[in-house]
């Protein structure tokens, strides 16, 4: 595995990250704007990435901006927004072939960059604010998107999760935005929103693939002229410790059962127990040799489906399983049971061994992707802990089974949310 490094130079109004790979034959650019998740604001950024990707200035209709990438030898663009941790992120990403396998050409990294820049900073504008038939348009297909969750049965438990376990704190902020706002968005109001956004959010931008460093500084400093002034930091928010376990069930129009868990672990990415948390949750239930697999879906045939992920930037841990709704009882003491058999130090040698080396082969297969590195390195931008791929994988075949079971024991139940059969397949208060 290749080591990769990250050449961080710092300006004034944003950093700038080129991670050098020999590995591909395309070179990946993004545009990283954060700042703190805030309720006020997140519909109108989650809002945001829809209507760039409508046109630009120089690119005044959609097709005008498909027709550019046809011009970059076929580039992939996206824009979209998401929540890391207790942060709100809008990316730009645009994958372009490396110009040294076409013949003829010498300057298509820099037609790649100006056309970044061209749709963040140029957008399509109808006096003071955005186009707004544009916006008009756009809100009904964030409104679609919102809506449609709920038939995403094993999402909107998650979400549902999420609102009551966190209800007080960043992260209980839906960084898809609610509905409820969308009504009185406007034109104007949006695009106040985004230069917020342009001007103030912090900016990290990554290139990625087999560039040369001193060529890629030169091309970003004449022609990313942004004039910025920053003036948000990344929130790393406080660990927070479960009072009592909050139980809920919500019923609605459905055959399988959503039984997902909550859990709060105290440990976020820049603490020394991290790798020992990817271990642990590799053995309680990342992988399909874990204990929820086995045991919950397999031995015992509770759930059609059993596994858990956890949250590197907030301390969380999530179960997540689909059952039977009324195997309700029986599937969430078998599933507390598989943390206590960990906790009670029953993990055996094979399953230390066979988890760290799945871990590290996920780790692996992020980085065999240009924007799987972008995502690890950024990682480290919210979590303010610095550390290569190669670092991570020594760290991850350090872990003991000592330390997976002192993590554990860190792991607390925090809240079971139960979505159900509305007959009341369940049968319990």
């Amino acid at each position: 595995m290749q080591t990769l490094i990250d050449h961080k130079v710092d300006y004034d109004d944003y950093q700038l990250h080129v991670i050098q790979s020999k590995k591909f034959k395309t070179n990946t650019i993004s545009l990283k704007f954060a700042r703190p998740i805030n309720r006020e604001e997140v519909t109108g950024r989650a809002l945001i990435p829809f209507i760039l990707q409508k046109g630009s200035a120089k690119y005044p209709k959609e097709r005008d901006l498909r027709l550019e990438l046809d011009e970059l030898y076929g580039a992939k663009f996206s824009i979209n927004s998401a929540k890391k941790g207790e942060n709100h992120i809008i990316s730009f990403t645009l994958d372009l072939p490396n110009e040294k396998f076409i013949e003829g050409e010498s300057d298509l990294f820099r037609k790649g960059l100006s056309f970044l820049y061209e749709i963040a900073n140029n957008p399509k504008l109808d006096g003071n604010g955005f186009d707004s038939d544009i916006v008009t348009k756009e809100k009904e297909t964030l409104e679609n998107k919102i809506k449609s969750i709920i038939d995403e049965k094993m999402q909107y438990a998650n979400m549902r999760l999420i609102d009551e376990m966190c209800a007080d704190e960043l992260f209980g902020i839906r960084s898809h935005g609610y509905l409820e706002d969308l009504e009185k968005i406007d034109a104007q109001g949006l695009y106040h929103t985004y230069k917020k956004m342009i001007n103030e959010d912090r900016l990290d931008i990554y290139i990625v693939g087999d560039v040369d460093e001193e060529k890629v500084k030169s091309e970003l400093e004449s022609t990313f002229q942004i004039n910025r002034q920053p003036n948000v930091t990344i929130n790393r928010p406080e660990v927070i410790k479960p009072s009592e376990i909050k139980d809920l069930t919500e019923a609605q129009k459905i055959q399988q059962g959503k039984l997902h868990l909550g859990y709060r672990t105290g440990i976020t990415y820049r603490d020394e127990q991290y790798p020992a948390l990817q271990v642990f949750n590799g053995i309680f239930g990342g992988f399909p040799h874990s204990k929820l697999f086995l045991n919950v879906r397999e031995k015992h045939s509770l759930a059609y489906y059993a596994a858990s992920r956890f949250e590197s930037h907030k301390g969380l841990l999530f179960v997540f399983s689909g059952i039977a709704p009324e195997k309700y009882e029986q599937a969430k003491e078998i599933i507390i049971e598989q943390h206590e058999t960990i906790q009670n130090g029953e993990v055996s040698d094979e399953e230390l061994e066979q988890t760290k080396r799945t871990v590290i082969h996920s780790l692996k297969e992020t980085v065999d992707r240009s924007r799987g590195i972008i995502d690890w390195y950024y990682q480290q931008v919210i979590g303010d802990r610095e550390l290569t791929n190669q670092e991570m994988v020594d760290e991850i075949q350090a872990v003991t089974k000592e330390q997976v079971i002192a993590v554990s024991k860190q792991v607390q139940l925090d809240t079971v949310y139960f979505l159900t059969a509305e007959d009341g397949g369940a049968n319990h208060e």
